[in-house]
């Protein structure tokens, strides 16, 4: 695991490449403290900051083939790559380490861009063939690793971070105001281009190759599922999801070093841990034990039983919200989801003990369990009445005060297409437009999630919000807080669910045997319940529960959320006005404007380290 930056091309006469290349990699050296690696030339600047996992002694980057007109920078791990590397050797490739990397370089002689199809593991790299004047750059599969680019001039600018990307002399930094519109419905950076003007996410599952000043962006890989109508036996998926989940464990242990794991109380991390070989289990809560917001008593038990070890921390307000300028420094773009300051703090505990974690992300939306996905379902009955009615209700219904079931006529009015945008759904386009004072592009959330649902058209509305999820949720908000929370502690997170040969498993896994009734991940958790206390292995999904709707109406976290609403990026970008009223209404019980208000402060507070000062600095 490591840090990647760099750029290629011509530069203007009288840049100091290595030095601006070194201040790249200075910028990112928490994604890899133990070593460092550049090469540069007139046309090439490759940097590397390296975490070091598989062999120690070598693997260093940028890495060449043995002609020295290939090279490489990479960020990730390829967990086949011995079974890649054999494959090689038999076509005659020789190697000189017991790197992963090298098995990229050689798979790119042999396969071009083929070569995607043959790996297992998460990436992000960036291959340089100088015979052809050829730049192939990918991301993994569903976006376990990040990757960001721009173009000053001809010449292409990339890194694993932003703020690296930001050390580039060229490089503005500029409100994408189009990614804020969106932010404030998603709670997250959702758009290709990122709040930086100009600096762009290659999505998951693509590769770009540049070549004669020509850039091409591909698809390689779409998470489509196609469930099953047919399926085999519920005790014969049970038992293949058992052995999936094993493989892939131990397929992801593969290191020179300690493997820890997190754990919640939720079954997706309890399944892995109960799974994973290694000892030790790391967790963080709020508030008292007692509290729903804290965990710890429940990953204790848990490891009790197993014979594991668990190291907690429960994490006070003022511990909570004083780390948020770092957080978000270190997630690059504002991202309103509060448990990405918890995990930073779970990532901060592991990290003192360990360079690898274990981390559950993608078994809900690989194996169906969000509780949203019990909506068509429970709407199933109501949808059966014409359209036209419900629209009709719907209508006059939003005209009255809150009453239990309110929501319920208003969303099941609605087709899935028109109700579910992802997990997350903040302001209403009503909404932001009354409260954002900047030009709106008037592109709602549905428009973006269209071209998504057009390419699961016949598919059952479950199998549909999956793939939203998988696109938007899972990208936007869950890898990316586990890539930039983990590596800001220098540590690797790797997620066995998130595995190609999982995916391939369960994109035919019948719906009734991910959601029914009132159950979430049916087989999944009927697969946990052989290794797990029937407690756990039932437990109802919590996310990660942080108390900020409490917190937000206390005296000293109002205020100073209120300073914040009242600033002059305030000014500019919002309604003040309408941001007390939010922040009062809430304070006074009249709504749960918690979520909303995050969202708002989060930005401001990304501005204020990002966009307000002359140079970007961590945060002290």
């Amino acid at each position: 695991m490591c840090g990647v930056s760099g750029f290629i091309g011509r530069t203007k006469e009288g840049l100091d490449r290595e030095a601006v290349l070194r201040k790249m990699m200075d910028t990112i050296v928490h994604r890899g403290p133990d070593q460092e690696g550049m090469y540069v030339n007139d046309t090439v600047a490759l940097g590397f900051r390296r975490l070091s996992i598989i062999d120690l002694d070598h693997g260093m980057q940028p890495m060449f083939n043995e002609t020295k007109d290939v090279v490489i920078v990479f960020n990730g791990e390829i967990y086949n790559h011995l079974e890649l590397r054999k494959e090689l050797q038999e076509k005659g490739h020789v190697f000189s380490n017991n790197a992963d990397t090298e098995s990229l370089i050689h798979g790119y002689e042999e396969y071009g861009v083929e070569l995607l199809k043959k790996v297992r593991g998460m990436f992000a790299f960036v291959i340089y063939d100088m015979k052809k004047d050829l730049i192939f750059a990918a991301r993994d599969f569903f976006g376990i690793k990040p990757f960001y680019y721009t173009k000053k001039d001809g010449t292409f600018i990339f890194s694993s971070e932003i703020k690296s990307i930001l050390q580039y002399p060229q490089v503005k930094r500029e409100v994408n105001e189009e990614a804020l519109e969106q932010y404030l419905s998603f709670q997250y950076s959702v758009l290709p281009e990122t709040f930086f003007k100009g600096i762009y996410r290659l999505p998951a599952g693509h590769y770009m190759l540049i070549e004669n000043g020509e850039t091409t962006i591909r698809q390689y890989y779409d998470p489509l599922m196609q469930p099953a109508k047919a399926p085999e036996s519920l005790e014969k998926t049970v038992a293949e999801i058992e052995e999936v989940v094993h493989e892939s464990t131990m397929a992801h242990m593969i290191a020179d070093v300690e493997v820890g794991a997190s754990l919640s109380s939720g079954v997706d991390s309890s399944y892995l841990v109960s799974e994973f070989p290694g000892e030790k289990t790391y967790t963080v809560g709020f508030l008292d034990k007692e509290s729903p917001y804290n965990e710890i008593r429940y990953a204790e038990d848990l490891t009790k039983e197993l014979g594991k070890k668990n190291i907690s921390r429960t994490i006070g307000s003022d511990e909570y919200f004083d780390s948020i300028k770092k957080v978000m420094y270190y997630m690059d773009e504002p991202l309103a989801d509060p448990s990405c300051i918890a995990l930073y703090f779970v990532d901060e505990l592991a990290a003192k003990d360990i360079k690898v974690v274990l981390s559950g992300e993608g078994a809900d939306e690989f194996f169906g369990g969000y509780n949203i996905y019990h909506e068509p379902l429970s709407l199933a009955g109501y949808q059966k009445l014409p359209q036209g009615l419900r629209r009709a209700l719907a209508s006059l219904v939003k005209k009255l005060p809150d009453f239990k079931g309110k929501n319920f006529i208003i969303r099941g009015s609605k087709t899935v297409e028109e109700r579910f945008i992802g997990n997350a759904n903040l302001f209403s386009v009503e909404e932001r437009e009354k409260l954002l004072r900047t030009k709106l592009t008037g592109v709602t959330p549905a428009q973006l999630c269209k071209p998504y649902y057009d390419k699961c058209e016949g598919l059952s509305d479950i199998a549909k919000m999956q793939y939203i999820d998988m696109n938007f949720w899972l990208q936007g908000d869950i890898l990316l807080k586990a890539d930039k929370m983990s590596m800001a502690h220098s540590l690797e997170a790797r997620v066995p669910y998130l595995d190609i040969r999982v995916f391939d498993y369960i994109k035919n896994l019948p719906i009734d045997y991910r959601v029914k009734d009132k159950v979430t991940k049916r087989a999944f958790r009927l697969a946990a319940r052989r290794h797990l206390p029937a407690f756990t292995a039932n437990k109802k999904k919590l996310g990660f529960p942080v108390p900020i709707r409490v917190w937000l109406k206390e005296d000293a976290y109002y205020r100073r959320v209120e300073e914040a609403f009242s600033s002059p990026a305030a000014e500019n970008y919002f309604d003040t006005d309408g941001l007390r009223r939010l922040l009062k209404d809430h304070k006074e019980g009249r709504a749960d404007n918690s979520r909303k208000i995050w969202a708002v402060y989060v930005f401001l507070v990304w501005h204020e380290i990002y966009i307000e000062p002359e140079e970007v600095a961590v945060p002290a």
